[in-house]
């Protein structure tokens, strides 16, 4: 059978197993949306459509691990990528040996499951996106692509934000559905909240981080929440990072001067020969992951956990006490336009005060070289009304990177 006709004809089962599965859920009256466009592992009811499911499934390894790399080579950016995605929906074996095919975004610079959201972006060349607000109903998406006139049609949403004013705070709720804005669904992905000034923002995720010593630490602070009587659940809040903007006291003119502490990315991640944490697939569950006890003076429950399951070594400890630091990049003040300016290197073209560089902020002794330390990891400015661009590399990851771009739409009258 010819290649093409191959891709052709799995296209044509994706197509109609998204059919039967719509008209299954149109018959129940639900509404409820997945966190991943891969179709679900379970079998369609249809048997002519499982008997054709289960030819493509006894395929040998051999020719199928050949076709899904010939399609993930020859598809490398959106929206023709989505044949890859097309591999991973047919069947469980397809879906396998897709996952070992397709490389992380730090390896291969694609986006390409969900996943690929929270694993750090290359090291070699940032991954280029876009912002648009809506300002009627204050929400946010990120899309693939240098800008909404170049990509047209063709940009690829990649998270969505809906912004939420409350009494003493800000909330941004952000997900992978551009419509459904709700943590009770598989497609919310995190939140970003501030304080009452909004000089301190802090980045949670409704997973669990990957390594091991930062998910303990994680729970010992759960731990100490519930023996100091907090009655709020805490489930599927992880603290990623923290944002401080500095409080403009003098009312001086200029940018804002902004610090970001990765809680989940140590510094040695931009070491020579360091890795940053790469989670490979999402948890399961979060309210249930681990057992609770009862406190036996009150009733506030403790989450409990084992040591062994939970191996911290000495390296991996320090790691957790040596956060990478991200500070915004000093502009310089241009005498004949009379601005600040930074070389965004034709990425950015109106002036704002939301417009920012973050480089790594370290210290002599940590043994960073001056390349590493001048690299930019994440730039964000205006190109338009209510359009931004976004470009982030390793080590950040694009759910990271769009949750501290946020923070600077929020309003702060004491840092301006």
């Amino acid at each position: 059978m010819h290649f093409k006709s191959i891709v052709r004809e799995f296209r044509e089962m994706r197509d109609s197993i998204g059919n039967s599965s719509r008209r299954r859920a149109e018959g129940k009256h639900t509404n409820r949306r997945g966190r991943s466009h891969i179709a679900p592992e379970g079998s369609p009811s249809s048997s002519a459509l499982f008997q054709r499911q289960s030819q493509w499934a006894n395929m040998p390894p051999e020719l199928l691990l050949d076709i899904i790399q010939r399609v993930e080579t020859a598809q490398p950016s959106w929206p023709a990528r989505r044949d890859v995605v097309c591999c991973a929906s047919v069947c469980r074996s397809w879906r396998d040996i897709t996952k070992e095919v397709v490389k992380t975004p730090e390896q291969c610079g694609c986006l390409t499951f969900p996943i690929s959201l929270k694993q750090p972006g290359p090291k070699d060349s940032p991954i280029q996106c876009f912002i648009k607000r809506e300002r009627a109903t204050s929400t946010f998406r990120l899309y693939l692509g240098l800008s909404p006139a170049l990509s047209g049609d063709a940009s690829k949403l990649l998270l969505a934000a809906r912004k939420i004013r409350r009494a003493t705070s800000t909330e941004f709720v952000i997900t992978f559905l551009g419509d459904d804005f709700s943590r009770s669904t598989n497609a919310y992905v995190g939140r970003l909240k501030s304080n009452f000034l909004g000089t301190k923002f802090t980045i949670y995720d409704s997973q669990p981080p990957h390594d091991p010593a930062i998910l303990s630490n994680c729970l010992s602070n759960r731990r100490l929440h519930s023996k100091q009587g907090s009655s709020r659940s805490h489930s599927g809040s992880y603290n990623v990072a923290t944002i401080s903007y500095e409080l403009n006291v003098l009312r001086t003119r200029g940018p804002r001067r902004m610090n970001c502490t990765m809680h989940w990315i140590p510094v040695s991640a931009i070491q020579e020969g360091g890795t940053a944490p790469t989670p490979t697939t999402f948890a399961k569950c979060q309210k249930d992951q681990f057992p609770q006890s009862v406190d036996p003076k009150g009733k506030n429950p403790l989450i409990e956990f084992s040591s062994n399951s939970l191996a911290e070594t000495p390296e991996t400890i320090q790691d957790m006490r040596n956060p990478l630091v991200l500070k915004n990049k000093a502009p310089r003040w241009h005498e004949q336009l009379q601005c600040w300016c930074l070389n965004f290197k034709g990425r950015v073209t109106v002036a704002s005060v939301k417009n920012f560089q973050l480089v790594a902020a370290v210290e002599p002794c940590q043994n960073v070289s001056v390349a590493e330390q001048e690299k930019v990891i994440l730039q964000f400015g205006k190109i338009g009304k209510d359009i931004f661009t976004m470009d982030y590399r390793y080590p950040l990851s694009a759910f990271q990177a769009f949750a501290i771009c946020l923070s600077s739409f929020d309003t702060k009258p004491a840092c301006e």
